[in-house]
């Protein structure tokens, strides 16, 4: 399997967030006019790429040391305090108190206390915070709501209804839950009908529900997504629209040709080639986005020394047709032809360029080479100067299967369903 080895990423910055569970660390943010936005390891097809991409931009979240953002790690009471704190200005809704297990030199102590002032954050008993604590889903929805002071408007148990599995959303979290779904923060991914509420919440999953809660209250715009939960929309699973990726500049595409274990042309002819995609190239994260069978279509052409394929289009599999900027590395092996020697053994499982067929036939005086095993281009005309009273000629000789692997010159967006 060929990967995209090239996914471009930007110098990474220190991520704010980038302790794990039971880790002390110094609270390190990036400013948001230096924000690193793309990341190695979200795709720009990724359920909550632009959520990500939107945050990062405005310095609430940010990305490790290696560029990457690690969307499926969980998050931790302290982090999404520090995040919260980021993403929301408020005044302060109460006095500070001293948690026993978060000590003054702890790295977000502060980002503790003020999360706790503006109400978002609450404490457990026994005047604990639990700092290190994964957070569950549900806590995140529950901090959302009470931070910015929602209620639901209509009943609590009828809009919970929505959920699937939403006898497992615990008591104290019901009403909040109903609030933040009535408001749009609210974001199941892969099916919006499932809230999962005891999961432990992801960097992605948090990222989405406080980009929901700044659109809530007119602090962001609202961006198209299918698993935003909408009430009083279709019920029924839905299907993401398509999203486009763009392949990098020099993604290699592995190709095969069916028709000829060989290709002889001349080093001055020009001539037509389709070739079949081998295998799938794939993003990182696995997605395919041109699958095998896909087929280049282009030209075989004269470069220094020898010949070259230059793509010219890319059909997908399903039809889908795109300009391709892409190209093979100069073949300069030859094949000599000479007088006397057997056509057969000079065109068995080969397929020749007009040129190459003209030459071929000149040199060995046997005009009955078939028509099948020709490709079009051009023929004589160009070759009269280059055969006339010739023993031999130098042909290019092309193994289809190794020597025409290309690579793509030009970034390529593709829609991917």
């Amino acid at each position: 399997m060929f990967t995209l080895n090239r996914w471009q990423s930007k110098t990474a910055a220190f991520m704010a967030l980038s302790v794990t569970v039971g880790t002390v660390a110094p609270f390190i943010t990036a400013s948001p006019s230096l924000a690193q936005t793309t990341f190695s390891d979200v795709s720009s097809n990724y359920w909550a790429a632009q959520f990500i991409q939107q945050l990062s931009q405005r310095g609430v979240i940010a990305g490790f040391p290696d560029g990457s953002f690690r969307p499926e790690e969980a998050v931790t009471r302290a982090q999404f305090a520090a995040m919260v704190n980021k993403a929301f200005q408020k005044a302060q809704q109460r006095q500070a108190i001293n948690f026993a297990d978060v000590p003054s030199n702890y790295w977000a102590s502060s980002a503790i206390q003020q999360a706790y002032t503006i109400g978002f954050l609450s404490g457990y008993p026994g005047n604990r915070f639990e700092p290190n604590q994964a957070i569950p889903r549900q806590q995140v929805l529950v901090s959302l709501a009470n931070g910015l002071q929602y209620t639901a408007r209509v009943n609590t148990e009828s809009t919970l209804q929505y959920f699937n599995d939403a006898s497992n959303i615990a008591s104290y979290a019901r009403s909040p839950i109903a609030a933040a779904t009535e408001k749009q923060i609210v974001v199941n991914y892969p099916n919006v009908k499932f809230l999962n509420p005891t999961a432990t919440a992801t960097r992605a999953q948090v990222a989405a529900f406080i980009y929901q809660a700044l659109v809530s209250s007119n602090q962001a715009s609202a961006m198209n997504s299918p698993y935003v939960v909408a009430l009083g929309q279709p019920t029924t699973p839905t299907t993401p629209t398509p999203l486009s990726v763009t392949i990098p500049q020099g993604t290699a595409i592995p190709v095969r040709y069916d028709k000829a274990e060989k290709i002889l042309v001349t080093k001055d002819e020009t001539a037509p080639l389709t070739l079949t995609v081998s295998q799938n190239v794939v993003t990182q994260e696995g997605t395919v986005v041109i699958p095998a069978g896909s087929q280049v279509m282009g030209q075989l052409k004269p470069a220094t020394g020898g010949s070259q394929f230059v793509a010219e289009k890319l059909v997908l599999a399903n039809g889908q047709e795109y300009q391709l900027n892409a190209s093979s590395e100069v073949i300069t092996k030859t094949e000599t032809v000479k007088k006397g020697i057997s056509i057969s053994s000079i065109i068995k499982k080969t397929a020749l360029g007009a040129g190459a067929a003209t030459a071929i036939s000149a040199i060995t005086g046997d005009r009955a080479i078939a028509t099948e095993e020709v490709l079009g281009g051009a023929g004589i005309g160009a070759l009269v100067g280059l055969i006339f009273d010739r023993d031999s000629v130098d042909l290019v000789a092309i193994d289809p299967n190794t020597d025409l692997k290309m690579t793509i010159n030009q970034n390529l967006l593709v829609s991917i369903k």
